[in-house]
């Protein structure tokens, strides 16, 4: 296994490129850094998954993360493919999804609003990339070829019924409209001719899923194209969860910053990206439905057998030297979390700023880690912001997706939201339950197991914030920490990962006496501050009885 490190000192500062395929964004991602090459044999079936997902459940922080490409794939069958596979190169953490998108992280948000209010319709080509290499008829049926050719990996190794494709753009278009959907859908092998796909039918699921309906209205089987491996801005676009109606072709356009390429398929009359790696054509029956699964899913549960979309492969397409490209799904944190995450967050940031008005709202952050971005929700609230703008930001963000906000808690801005032991301590002592919580009922239920009985959620949101002035943060004052630091390292004790808060600081309820007091304990003074006690002395009370309420007695 080796690290590819080359032109790393002189790209590290260089603004990215958009890339136009994905062999170019490779090329990029390798460029900085940001690539672990494995030359070894690595068993797609067994090995190659499980090896790509140590660094998501191996508590490596996320700047850590790469791109693994596997140059030396082999199957439990004994079979040897001259095809590559790539894992994590899309999002395998938020540095590498904004180098695909060819912006910085905090360009991302502005990035989709942008392409979403402008896009660029894609332009029609006659000779494309995708179709140097054409599989169809009889070659798609002859054993270990067609979908068998493919070094398609195991995702959960012990749990998952097939290989699946993960990385996937399904394209289907509206039989009525002509309007074209893309969606990430997963793919289960069944045949060197045959998939399973699972397109979701629950509310707010798939736009394909539309689709589907319709052709079964007219008794027609449905064309489909399935992309793996195309420019990252191409891919970004199918979870966005974007109007039924948007092309979801020309946003990706737009955040490309010129119309995609593209050419018709080979067995169908949809339009496909012309630079696509591999593109497998086929037709959906829309009325009979094949079992699928089980499947590791991201809800952190096997999704278990479901009746699906049957699949019949008619041909398979792609560049004479692809690259098979996976993501890494299932258990999150995953690279199909973080795809969600960067760019969900400054979206509903946007929708709680910009189109609900929600006074004081700083900050949106999904936790990640088990629940899958979506179910939980945190806002982050200056200072001071009324009451009312707080509950408007909490029912605001649980209703926009009916997927998203299960659980929605607001807290203050000295709370870091990716730190849950600080949003804890936050319910434990900034929360009166009985006025700071409130359950909306009738949610849906979104994305999770089948398991058990299938009834309506409700949201739950709670109020976080500080509602009065506080004590201090009861740790040593930032200085003082940071000194310690200084000495910790030039010790050589083992490397820190502060978490914040980590340092002590003012939340209101403070005095400039208190402040003297404290002034004086470092430089040495405490002796000062024990006369000044020692004057005020009282009989006549109770122990712990507030200085302050004395004084407002003697007022």
């Amino acid at each position: 296994m080796t690290i590819s490190v080359p032109g790393a000192d002189k790209t590290a500062q260089q603004k990215p490129r958009i890339a136009r395929d994905f062999q170019e964004h490779l090329a990029d991602l390798e460029a900085r850094g940001l690539v672990v090459r494995v030359d070894r044999p690595i068993n797609k079936d067994t090995e190659l998954h499980p090896l790509a997902r140590w660094q998501f459940q191996g508590a490596i922080s996320e700047d850590k993360r790469r791109a693994f490409l596997f140059t030396n794939v082999t199957g439990s069958d004994g079979k040897t493919f001259d095809m590559p596979v790539v894992a994590g190169a899309l999002a395998a953490s938020p540095e590498i999804y904004a180098l695909g998108m060819g912006v910085s992280l905090d360009e991302i948000g502005p990035s989709w609003l942008k392409a979403i209010g402008n896009p660029i319709p894609p332009v029609v080509v006659k000779d494309a990339a995708c179709q140097e290499v054409v599989i169809t008829g009889d070659a798609l049926r002859q054993p270990g070829g067609g979908l068998a050719a493919l070094p398609v990996p195991i995702s959960t190794p012990g749990f998952d019924a097939a290989p699946y494709l993960t990385a996937t753009v399904c394209i289907t278009q509206d039989p009525e409209t002509g309007v074209r959907n893309m969606g990430t859908y997963r793919g289960q092998l069944k045949a060197t001719d045959r998939l399973g796909v699972r397109m979701a039918s629950r509310l707010g699921g798939a736009g394909g899923y539309l689709h589907w309906l319709k052709y079964q209205k007219m008794k027609q089987p449905m064309p489909i194209a399935i992309v793996i491996g195309c420019a990252p801005v191409i891919f970004f676009t199918g979870p966005q969860k974007l109007a039924i109606d948007f092309d979801e072709m020309g946003v990706a356009g737009a955040l490309m910053g010129e119309p995609v390429k593209t050419v018709k398929c080979i067995t169908n009359d949809l339009q496909v990206p012309a630079d696509s790696e591999i593109v497998i054509e086929g037709l959906i029956d829309s009325e009979l439905l094949e079992p699928e699964g089980p499947f590791g899913e991201s809800h952190g549960h096997v999704a278990l057998e479901d009746y699906n979309m049957s699949m019949q492969v008619t041909a398979i397409t792609m560049k004479k030297k692809p690259v098979f490209v996976s993501i890494i799904s299932q258990v999150t944190p995953s690279e199909s979390s973080v795809t969600k995450k960067v760019a969900y967050e400054p979206l509903f940031l946007e929708h709680l700023r910009g189109h609900l008005g929600v006074k004081g709202i700083k900050r949106v952050v999904m936790h990640e880690a088990l629940t899958n971005v979506r179910p939980v929700i945190f806002l982050t609230f200056a200072q001071g912001t009324p009451k009312t703008e707080i509950w408007r930001g909490l029912h605001g963000a649980a209703m926009l997706q009916a997927q998203c906000g299960k659980i929605v808690i607001a807290v203050g801005e000295d709370i870091d939201p990716n730190n849950t032991d600080a949003v804890f301590w936050s319910l434990a002592y900034r929360t009166n339950l009985n006025e700071d919580l409130h359950l909306a009922p009738y949610k849906d239920a979104g994305h999770g197991p089948k398991s058990g009985p299938k009834k309506p959620d409700a949201a739950l949101l709670i109020d976080a914030t500080p509602k009065h002035p506080m004590p201090p943060f009861a740790l040593p004052a930032r200085e003082f920490m940071e000194r310690a630091k200084d000495i910790w390292e030039e010790l050589g004790l083992p490397q820190l990962n502060p978490q914040p808060p980590w340092y002590g600081y003012s939340l209101g309820d403070w005095s400039e006496v208190w402040d003297k007091w404290a002034r004086d304990a470092v430089d040495g003074r405490w002796e000062e501050t024990g006369k000044d006690t020692f004057a005020r002395r009282k009989g006549g009370m109770k122990p712990e009885t507030p200085v302050r309420a004395v004084k407002d007695k003697e007022k």
